[in-house]
């Protein structure tokens, strides 16, 4: 990916809009007279060009930077802030792609929430929770110390109320972007507890045991 008029995103890390239109913000700083900033750090090493660019559908900054070369060239781009979610390949097929959904729907908050709920139902049945509804089955987790008593009290807190919404519950108001992002931030980290962190550990358990044997 280039640093150039418009950053080539699969979707805004804002809004989650499919192929935005991420055009650069037009400001001249930097001793080479290019579109954007350059900074180095303290020993006057690790050159970088920095270029802002804007999300015509949401307002959204994001920034990204490139190495810039002594001879002028610029690298491909290394960072991007706020970087790109990614959901982890260790969460179970279902609930991956529940998730995935639900983070690209952002700017859909109340489908967003009904597909966390269908992400952290996923991840639930993946480990034999099946019977009862969403929250009681997240009750029987904590109770068999699948998953702690602080996380359970965070899954009360945030809005999982898929049904409240499939059903068009009148006293039931419907979720705001606000939700929906903690919502996801609970799927994100319940994904964290029950799978990508213990996959880590065998990774890592496996590595020390074949160099401790070789």
């Amino acid at each position: 990916m280039l640093l150039t008029q418009h950053l080539e995103l699969a979707r805004c890390p804002h809004c989650r809009i499919d192929h935005p239109n991420l055009s650069s913000a037009n400001f001249l700083v930097g001793n080479q007279g290019a579109a954007g900033l350059t900074t180095t750090d303290h020993l006057g090493q690790n050159k970088r060009l920095w270029k802002v660019y804007t999300c015509s559908r949401c307002g959204g900054a994001v920034t990204a930077a490139a190495t810039l070369y002594s001879n002028g060239s610029i690298d491909d781009v290394s960072e991007i802030y706020p970087a790109p979610i990614q959901v982890d390949e260790a969460l179970p097929p279902t609930a991956k792609e529940y998730l995935t959904q639900a983070i690209n729907s952002l700017h859909a908050p109340a489908g967003s929430v009904m597909l966390c709920a269908s992400a952290v139902d996923a991840m639930l049945k993946a480990k034999s929770y099946t019977s009862g509804s969403l929250y009681t089955r997240i009750n029987k987790a904590a109770a068999d110390h699948l998953i702690t008593e602080g996380m359970k009290e965070w899954a009360h807190e945030v809005r999982l109320d898929a049904n409240d919404q499939r059903h068009a519950d009148e006293a039931a108001t419907l979720p705001t972007t606000a939700d929906a992002q903690r919502s996801i931030e609970f799927a994100q980290a319940l994904g964290q507890f029950l799978f990508v962190l213990p996959a880590q550990v065998a990774r890592g358990r496996a590595s020390a045991q074949a160099t401790s044997t070789t």
